[in-house]
């Protein structure tokens, strides 16, 4: 994702970004503080950063009243943080590094079944992954912000008939109310990347429990945006629909002209017919 033709100062980077880790690293004070005030603390008194880097944005999470959980697995931004962010005493009880894969670690296992709250200036070619897994770990994430390609970042936040909607608008919004704070621009990165970037703030739905089988509804929306120009009624037919069903006018309707809630009632309606 780098831009080749970037320059890069050596003696202003403590450690050199990977390309094979989809490293761009902050270098703006202000968008780091911008982003580490963008969650409310009292959700939640322990907090993951994926992919801290050289600590631009860890500094300013260190000041927030929390455990601060930094997942990181770059060797080099690993020695720096230890050598940077470890040596004061008062942050060795509250701060840990974690050198695990975000994606594969056990995240119940290493924060004790508490809640937490997830942040970072993510590598774009991993962040629908981090994505995916904060919803399966909605029970437990009150709260989330993170800076995405900024296509991605206005996918998650767009609503029903506008043309980016798609399957990680509705499986984001069926359990939590997405922002678009703002927008970041290749600049402020070393090196910066070839778009812009966007950071995102989501906070879980007061009632995040759907009233349908939520193991059936992501099936159902992944279905029916695979063949998005065609009218549910065409997508869906691998769910054998009675003719009776079909008939049913929501059927008639193209995927991206349905909000979260009418594929709640849509999987119902499946459900139901298939009994």
């Amino acid at each position: 994702m780098a831009n080749s033709n970037a320059y890069y100062d050596k003696s202003s980077q403590p450690v050199r970004p990977k390309k094979f880790f989809g490293q761009h690293f902050l270098k703006d004070e202000s968008i780091a503080q911008n982003i580490a005030d963008a969650l409310d603390y009292t959700k939640f008194s322990k907090l993951i950063e994926i992919g801290p880097g050289t600590g631009m944005l860890t500094k300013y999470l260190l000041k927030k009243p929390i455990e601060l959980y930094a997942f990181e697995i770059d060797r080099d931004s690993i020695a720096y943080l230890k050598e940077h962010f470890l040596n004061p005493l008062d942050n060795q009880t509250r701060f840990k590094i974690v050198d695990q894969d975000f994606l594969k670690a056990d995240l119940q296992e290493v924060l004790n079944d508490h809640n937490f709250g997830i942040i970072g200036n993510f590598p774009y070619n991993i962040s629908s992954q981090i994505l995916f897994k904060t919803i399966e770990l909605r029970e437990v994430v009150p709260e989330f912000a993170g800076m995405f390609q900024k296509e991605v970042a206005r996918r998650i936040c767009a609503e029903s008939g506008n043309k980016t909607y798609g399957i990680l608008s509705v499986l984001t919004q069926a359990f939590y109310k997405t922002e678009y704070l703002f927008t970041v621009k290749p600049q402020v990165f070393n090196p910066p990347p070839k778009v812009d970037s966007g950071v995102i703030k989501l906070t879980r739905r007061e009632n995040y429990k759907l009233d349908c089988d939520e193991n059936l509804f992501f099936k159902v929306v992944k279905t029916a945006f695979q063949q998005r120009r065609k009218t549910l009624r065409n997508s869906l037919k691998t769910f054998n629909l009675s003719d009776n069903l079909k008939s049913d006018l929501i059927f008639a309707q193209r995927p991206e002209r349905l909000s979260y809630q009418d594929f709640v009632e849509l999987t119902q309606k499946i459900a139901q017919d298939a009994v």
